[in-house]
């Protein structure tokens, strides 16, 4: 999840020096536009924390870009050729993927060939450890301490937050990225907007204005900028409702010991973010530093258990790998699916009914040698002249 905001307080004054051992580690996430960060510096500023980001496209250190290349060069074959050379050495977890996957089956083969353990097996001894659950090890971090801004509204809020950064020089950073790294690679045709910091929301979005920038009309020109800029507000509110996707899944409804308690914060009215984001969030961070349990209640949501998230299916009226009980379950009740079933329905009972006629014609055959065609009968009737 991108642009996730982490405090770890690691100064709390002077009458709770004895507690530095027990500290607790503050993570605040949310989607994008939130107020992740102006909560942060909040906390830290108070509590006299350190605020470190965790950015998913926060820049790499160098001494990864060569596990990042060979992801990279993997993430470039055919989808099903990898996944076939994944099921030759993990059978385990290609079960769990789909073929189309291929960032998460190439992270899988990656694994098997910089260790010579399939990732499967790393799993399972994540599991096995004391503390460990469904979603691996035990955690890192045992007083650990999740804050998760929510808005129910944020659509406008987003266009808000994109018009922001178009006033605050957008499109001029664009544009100098655009002339020093990615200039030389639109002329050869060799651009990506797949890997690296190029996936980040913003320029691809951008990419027909950047290039043809000075090279037509002001009228298309600006055209192509509302284009953009639409584009822009429109990708960010898809990705706002993946992230909080992403929290529901990864934390709320998957149980287990190592999935840490995470405490909402609503932030849909931004006038009254002291008292509704602030002040509990100031509350329930305190709690852990003091040892005992906050007074709001984490999120809770139900869950299914028997549920699995990695079952592999094979629709064979579709052709399709389905990988999930609820994507399943969900695809065999779809219209493609249905129609796909309806067809097949009508194709066998026209094979039966061939099939029957077929078995009836030997003996109507044998009928009419025995009695003769009717116009043999009324030939044979016939006096001869």
């Amino acid at each position: 999840m991108a642009a996730v905001a982490v405090a770890r307080a690691v100064s709390v004054g002077s009458g709770l020096r004895g507690l530095q051992r027990t500290l607790p580690l503050v993570v605040i996430l949310g989607a994008t536009g939130t107020g992740k960060s102006t909560l942060a510096l909040q906390l830290g500023q108070r509590l006299g924390g350190e605020i470190v980001s965790a950015d998913s496209m926060q820049p790499q250190e160098m001494d990864t870009e060569k596990v990042t290349d060979r992801k990279g060069e993997l993430e470039k074959e055919d989808g099903h050729a990898l996944h076939k050379r994944l099921s030759q050495v993990d059978p385990e977890m290609a079960a769990k993927l789909h073929p189309h996957d291929k960032r998460k089956v190439a992270r899988s083969l990656q694994v098997f060939e910089e260790t010579g353990i399939s990732h499967s097996e790393f799993l399972h001894r994540q599991h096995s450890e004391e503390g460990g659950g469904p979603l691996g090890g035990p955690l890192k971090f045992p007083n650990l301490c999740i804050l998760w801004l929510h808005a129910d509204q944020t659509d406008e809020r987003l266009d808000k937050r994109v018009d922001d950064m178009l006033a605050a020089g957008l499109l001029d950073e664009l544009r100098d990225f655009h002339r020093r790294y990615n200039q030389k690679k639109v002329a050869e045709n060799s651009q990506d907007y797949q890997h690296g910091i190029f996936q980040s929301i913003g320029f691809k979005e951008f990419h027909e204005y950047l290039v043809t920038e000075g090279k037509c009309t002001p009228e298309t020109s600006n055209q192509l900028l509302k284009k953009g800029i639409e584009s822009l507000k429109q990708v960010t509110k898809r990705y706002a409702r993946k992230q909080n996707r992403w929290v529901k899944n990864r934390f709320l409804n998957r149980p287990g010991p190592s999935v840490p308690p995470v405490y909402g914060l609503e932030v849909s009215d931004v006038s009254k973010w002291e008292e509704s984001v602030l002040e509990p969030a100031l509350e329930i961070v305190q709690s852990f530093i003091q040892g005992h349990k906050p007074v709001a209640a984490p999120v809770k949501m139900p869950c299914n258990e028997m549920e699995n998230k990695r079952s592999y299916h094979m629709c064979d009226l579709c052709d399709r790998i389905i990988i999930g009980d609820r994507e399943w379950a969900a695809h065999i009740k779809s219209k493609s699916h249905l129609h796909q079933l309806k067809k097949r329905r009508r194709l066998d009972s026209d094979a039966a009914t061939a099939i029957e006629n077929q078995s009836i014609s030997p003996d109507c055959d044998k009928e009419l040698k025995e009695k003769g065609s009717p116009e043999q009968n009324e030939k044979e009737l016939k006096p001869s002249v």
